[in-house]
């Protein structure tokens, strides 16, 4: 039976899946051995990194590891993608909460940043502030943003460089593998079997534009960020100005307020993405870097039936009708694989462009999957290895700082 999306998006509790392509256990650990290597890289690094390592640190980060692979492992012995990469995606916004607040609390000893330290250029730079600074950046030679340019925790110049480097490899797959906020709209998203609010007007997916349009040219008008002062959810649970006055008691509130309402309330009622898909600046801005990327999802529309199965079950609403009638995905999407999971008759894949349709999906995958693996590796892993180390100073002190 055709599930009509259009004019409304179907939020309907996911059907069984069917079982899906999968390599035999040899093949897996072959593939997989390359990310035991990389990965031990990325999280141990070389003989002189090991030797300021303590024992505890050092057996943090070897469960970590472990931890990474074995997913991986997992990932491509079962077949499956999303299930997977979900749990590591929540599991890394949870870690980056449990670590970045008591790292500020150990840097500058309070969470609530003051003038004294924009004043210093102590604020952390985030990657959902690269929208507002182009523009100034480029015309003024001027970045709004009170952080450090090369050095110290979260520079300017780090997050652009790891931001550039993301959106050129995964394209806005960046926002299902590596961003470090998606995991928290993500998890509240799947705490209910099934969504309460089924359909959703799919003009709420202009909106993201919108705010992208109207913060992008409200912060070269004014130099200042201008989504950061004002709409960012993500505020309440990383740093926030010390309220001093009136204006910054309602730009509190409005953190607050959006936080609960984009990425807890609504996630939980319609299962999906709500932040992510009908908000982020960042999201709608990381559409364009699908056209770059390599990578991309597309329906063999020979093997489709037009169940409608991976419409209603893709989390970001980057699929319609249309798009699948025309074999592929929106630019909105974010190769998270939710659609790949669940075709039951495996009409919809990973593809490198480029490359014959549908000649090996099985490969495919795996090409995308190694970037991406690595990618969230790199950016989750030391958070994972943080956040372990603070529930056990939690545990074993009673602070996490």
């Amino acid at each position: 039976m055709t599930t009509k999306v259009q004019p409304q998006l179907a939020l309907q509790t996911p059907a069984s899946n069917r079982a899906p392509l999968a390599f035999g256990w040899i093949s897996s650990v072959l593939i997989a051995f390359p990310m035991l290597q990389l990965t031990g890289l990325l999280l141990l690094g070389g003989p002189e990194a090991l030797k300021s390592f303590t024992r505890l640190r050092l057996d943090a980060t070897l469960t970590v590891w472990l931890g990474l692979n074995g997913v991986f492992l997992a990932m491509l012995r079962s077949g499956r993608t999303n299930a997977y990469r979900r749990v590591l995606f929540v599991l890394i916004a949870l870690s980056f909460v449990l670590t970045f607040i008591p790292n500020l609390l150990e840097t500058r000893d309070h969470v609530a940043f003051t003038a004294g330290d924009m004043a210093d250029c102590r604020i952390p730079f985030c990657h959902m502030v690269i929208p507002m600074v182009l523009i100034p950046a480029a015309f003024t030679k001027t970045i709004i943003f009170p952080g450090s340019l090369l050095t110290g925790f979260a520079s300017i110049g780090s997050m652009v460089v790891l931001w550039l480097a993301g959106s050129l490899t995964l394209g806005r797959g960046w926002c299902s593998w590596v961003c470090f906020f998606g995991g928290m709209d993500e998890g509240c998203s799947h705490l209910l079997n099934r969504p309460v609010i089924k359909t959703v007007d799919r003009r709420w997916t202009y909106l993201p534009l919108a705010v992208l349009l109207m913060i992008m040219l409200v912060s070269a008008a004014t130099l200042s960020p201008t989504y950061c002062e004002w709409l960012c959810p993500f505020k309440s649970v990383t740093e926030f100005e010390s309220v001093t006055s009136t204006r910054v008691f309602i730009q509190t509130v409005l953190f607050a307020s959006l936080f609960i309402g984009l990425v807890v309330v609504l996630p939980i009622v319609t299962r999906k993405r709500v932040q992510c898909a009908l908000f982020c600046l960042m999201g709608a801005f990381q559409g364009w870097t699908n056209m770059l990327n390599i990578h991309e999802i597309r329906m063999n529309r020979d093997a489709c039936t037009d169940c409608g199965r991976c419409v209603t079950q893709c989390p970001t609403f980057s699929l319609t009708s249309e798009s699948v009638a025309a074999g592929g995905a929106l630019t909105s999407c974010t190769k998270c694989g939710h659609c790949v999971d669940a075709c039951p008759r495996n009409a919809v894949s990973f593809h490198v462009k480029g490359t014959k349709l549908f000649a090996s999906p099985r490969l495919a995958r795996v090409l995308f999957l190694y970037p991406a693996f690595l990618f969230l590796a790199a950016i989750g892993g030391g958070m994972m290895v943080g956040a372990l180390l603070r529930i056990i100073r939690l545990v074993t002190t009673g602070s996490l700082i």
